[in-house]
């Protein structure tokens, strides 16, 4: 077993070790009475053929039905009883298993939280039940007016990547699903080199890895050989508007999402000035977006812009809710606030503001074991290098005007994005 200590700015002082079958732990020691044991899968919808679209999400639901070890069920109670607190989630590139423990009962629990996730039963009549449930929460997303403009988003945003897909996948598809293709996706996927296990908490560092490695000993050491995800491509920036436009019978008000294509976590340093430019434009009460469309013209209920970066490729997005009728007046002052963008350096002085802003942010996220844990899963899982985690706010607050206009006149042009219209009927 290898290990290595990371030099980290302030308190963050993570240890890495490697075991000898690939998995990798990411431990610290933190000074609140809670451990997170955070689970990272590298496996998401991305890798999902159409045939088997939601099967990772589906697969997330069924390891808390059993184990060899394990009644159904059963964890959940163990849970419950430690008075501790558990979840997963599911996305296009990751897979993540989480539970906050109480110190004293860490080294009980983590190795019940590695058994769920390395050998599910997956039971035919759990799986049956199961489905049921899936097929619900599918049901509820479409449902929900946020979540069908997503989805409508990334489909403009994505012409073949796979992030154009719903994670949960379509209702046609998880019908089709059976437990023995399930048993094969977990077998092929969960793998020890695709797998990192983040335990941060208060305990010291080394009772952490060894809890860990000594569960994973104990419980998971499988011959296994280790799987590449299949090779995709990034998609061309747009070179028009494409535009897509739909009638919502449920809308009060219309939406608007306009999307372009950016790096993503292959060109990471690329990402931080585009994370910038959307608190610039609309994140907070002082952004370009919020004071000139809602509280000067008030032309929106509502504005917002983010910086999505996943593995493959990013989109950047504007999005708003306003009346219909405002929709071509709304769409015009966008690409005019990034011609400015583009045109005038942002002054210096919000610019410091923006930025502090932004690390700060990024800096009360990880105060907690539970999201410290994310952020060095994350980061590990999708990089294999944890140095982006540990240097985030200085790497935003050494962004200039320079890379800010840069970034803007590279990626988000005015005269080339996808956008979807959703209007009321």
């Amino acid at each position: 077993m290898s290990a290595t200590q990371l030099k980290a700015p302030q308190h963050n002082a993570p240890k890495i070790c490697q075991l000898p079958d690939g998995l990798t732990i990411v431990a610290e020691q933190m000074p609140v009475e809670a451990v997170n044991l955070n689970v990272w899968l590298n496996v998401g919808s991305v890798v999902e053929p159409d045939a088997i679209n939601g099967m990772a999400h589906f697969l997330e639901h069924m390891v808390f039905k059993g184990t060899p070890n394990l009644q159904a069920g059963e964890f959940d109670r163990v849970i419950e009883e430690r008075g501790a607190m558990m979840n997963a989630a599911t996305s296009q590139d990751y897979t993540h298993y989480f539970i906050t423990t109480a110190p004293k009962d860490f080294a009980e629990l983590a190795p019940l939280q590695l058994d769920v996730a390395c050998h599910p039963s997956i039971p035919d009549e759990e799986f049956e039940r199961e489905r049921l449930v899936v097929l619900e929460e599918i049901c509820r997303a479409e449902d929900n007016p946020k979540r069908r403009t997503f989805r409508r988003a990334m489909e403009t945003c994505f012409e073949r990547l796979p992030y154009r897909r719903q994670v949960l996948g379509s209702a046609s598809a998880v019908s089709e699903l059976t437990p023995g293709q399930m048993r094969d996706f977990h077998a092929h996927w969960y793998q020890p080199e695709a797998m990192t296990v983040a335990a941060v908490g208060n305990l010291p560092v080394e009772e952490l890895i060894a809890t860990v490695a000594d569960s994973w000993d104990e419980k998971s050491q499988t011959s296994r050989v280790a799987s590449e995800p299949a090779y995709l491509q990034p998609e061309s920036p747009f070179t028009e508007i494409v535009r897509q436009e739909y009638v919502d019978e449920s809308l009060q008000q219309a939406r608007l999402v306009m999307v372009w294509r950016v790096p993503g976590m292959t060109e990471l340093p690329e990402t931080y000035a585009l994370d910038v430019l959307s608190a610039i434009l609309g994140q907070g009460k002082m952004s370009r977006l919020l004071r000139d469309l809602r509280e000067k013209r008030q032309l929106v209920s509502s504005i917002g812009a983010g910086n999505m970066t996943q593995q493959l490729q990013g989109c950047f997005y504007i999005s708003a809710q306003l009346p219909a009728e405002n929709l071509a007046e709304v769409e015009a002052a966008i690409t005019q606030h990034l011609r400015r963008l583009q045109a005038e350096p942002v002054a210096e002085s919000d610019l410091a503001r923006i930025c502090t802003q932004v690390a700060n942010r990024y800096i009360f996220g990880s105060e907690k074991p539970s999201n410290r844990a994310y952020l060095y899963g994350y980061f590990q899982s999708q990089l294999g290098d944890l140095a982006p985690a540990l240097h985030y706010p200085q790497s935003i607050q050494a962004i200039e005007a320079a890379d800010v206009q840069a970034a803007a006149q590279r990626y988000l042009s005015p005269d080339a994005y996808g956008v979807v219209v959703m209007r009321p009927a």
